[in-house]
């Protein structure tokens, strides 16, 4: 018998009548719980978002976050102290640091280490940014820096959670995923939220894939890691001998089986097997194209210095460029080399070398071609550096640190809030994670403390219970 036939005799008419009254009885007390559920409901397969509409007029439409992981220095990139140069050598002045976490120096002798690059003022916007970036000074008039962040986990991994998730806790949602949940993708043919990694220049800290994970919020928001050489998805191409017709009854066959059980069982994660079965198909077509970078014109390459395909950063910033052009929504970009606990001034020279040139590269791309008005673009670590020594580097720091964001409504050619005069506290306009991340869903059109998901009897948002959108980095 037709396994098909078989499966739908097994619903009676009562089980069918049950079912049904407690779909409705369930659709209406979704709907007035959370009437954006039915809201962003379609009529095809493609995820719209539950923000529907959007809470403010957006300026940003994707995101691209270059994640400089490991934590870089930032009294050595955009935060000049010269009165830390003046104490060289000295003991930190215990008023900074007495009571303070400090990750490995706990218990050590502190003494102040002086800013290990020149700084030079660039740009008609007078920005101060240190001379390894000689790429990104040039785009000091588009960027805004922000000196004067703080985070609230002092090791690798917890923070790097914590700026991704709002949280340390693990098995929540990380902000790609908040982001794809609510405003859905533009594309169907590809993830909407893309992971790539690269490595070189310092100590290489590990990178979890719950990093990009979507928690309790259904699979289908978590982010795609996608190789940075050779095959970009294992087994994207056919075995050979099998046609795309005949993969394609394959995808249709599991399809309808997994149908058959989602009627009797209403399971979310077999809707998503579903999707993701034919998102895995259309991928077989689309990724091909995607990572083909023949049609990249000569003088692109090298902006950005690559030939593209190769697993570095240059490359992956290109790719970053080539799905926001495709639709993908948000799109993070790991560089793993930032974590410089000893030999700090060759160690971030090496590392901006690496990554200097596609950052800048990026952006100037996106902006030739009309993308960065409504492109954000990021670039940052999951903290700073300490003004004292670990021998001739820097230990972790979270009271304050730099990054600085681009395009996608961001005011350019600006710098916001302040360190003191060491680069230990910031004092003059924080920004905590929990603002940034306010701040980067208001520039989306969203606001933070409305897009909600109940889990375990309660509301969760990116920003928990705090976060406050800050205004004056918005044009």
């Amino acid at each position: 018998m037709d396994p098909f036939h078989e499966q739908s005799l097994r619903t009676t008419r009562r089980h069918f009548l049950g079912r049904a009254a407690k779909g409705i009885g369930s659709a209406a007390l979704a709907s007035l719980l959370n009437p954006s559920l039915f809201a962003a409901s379609t009529t095809d397969d493609a995820w719209r978002g539950v923000v529907q509409p959007l809470h403010f007029a957006p300026k940003a439409k994707r995101v691209i976050h270059l994640v400089m992981s490991g934590g870089p220095s930032h009294l050595e990139t955009f935060d000049y102290k010269p009165k830390l140069g003046e104490l060289a050598g000295q003991p930190m002045p215990e008023s900074f640091t007495k009571g303070q976490p400090i990750a490995q120096l706990q218990g050590a002798q502190l003494k102040c280490l002086a800013p290990q690059h020149v700084f030079n003022t660039v740009g008609k916007s007078g920005q101060v940014i240190s001379e390894i970036f000689p790429h990104i000074s040039k785009i000091a008039d588009d960027i805004c820096i922000v000196r004067s962040m703080q985070t609230e986990q002092i090791n690798h991994d917890p923070a790097n959670t914590f700026m991704n998730s709002g949280t340390s806790i693990s098995g929540r949602p990380s902000m790609g995923s908040w982001v794809l949940y609510g405003l859905g993708s533009e594309t169907q043919n590809l993830p909407g939220f893309v992971v790539l990694t690269s490595a070189g220049g310092g100590q290489n800290q590990p990178i979890a894939a719950r990093q990009w994970h979507s928690g309790f919020l259904p699979s289908k928001f978590q982010g795609v890691k996608l190789h940075s050489s050779g095959d970009p998805v294992n087994y994207v191409a056919n075995p050979p001998g099998i046609t795309t017709a005949r993969q394609r009854d394959v995808v249709d066959a599991i399809e309808k089986l997994n149908a058959i059980r989602q009627d009797s069982v209403d399971d979310p994660e077999i809707a998503t097997r579903i999707s993701q079965y034919e998102m895995a198909f259309r991928m077989q077509a689309s990724v091909p194209d995607l990572v083909d970078f023949s049609d990249e014109p000569q003088h692109i390459r090298d902006l950005y210095g690559t030939q593209g395909g190769d697993g570095s950063f240059a490359s992956n910033c290109l790719m970053a460029r080539r799905l926001a052009e495709r639709g993908v929504r948000f799109i993070q970009v790991y560089h793993r080399g930032w974590d410089h606990h000893g030999g700090v001034k060759q160690g971030t020279a090496t590392t901006a070398g690496l990554t200097d040139q596609a950052s800048a590269a990026l952006v100037t791309d996106l902006k030739q071609r009309g993308m960065l008005e409504d492109t954000l673009v990021i670039w940052g670590g999951e903290f700073g550096r300490t003004p004292m020594a670990q021998g001739d580097g820097r230990d972790h720091h979270i009271k304050g640190y730099s990054i600085w964001m681009a395009g996608g409504g961001i005011k350019p050619g600006f710098a916001y809030g302040a360190t003191d005069e060491l680069g230990y506290n910031a004092e003059i306009d924080k920004v905590h994670v929990h603002d940034w991340h306010a701040t980067i869903m208001h520039l989306l059109g969203i606001d933070h403390k409305k897009l909600t998901y109940r889990f375990q009897g309660r509301d969760f948002r990116l920003t928990d219970v705090a976060g406050n959108v800050v205004h004056p980095i918005i044009v």
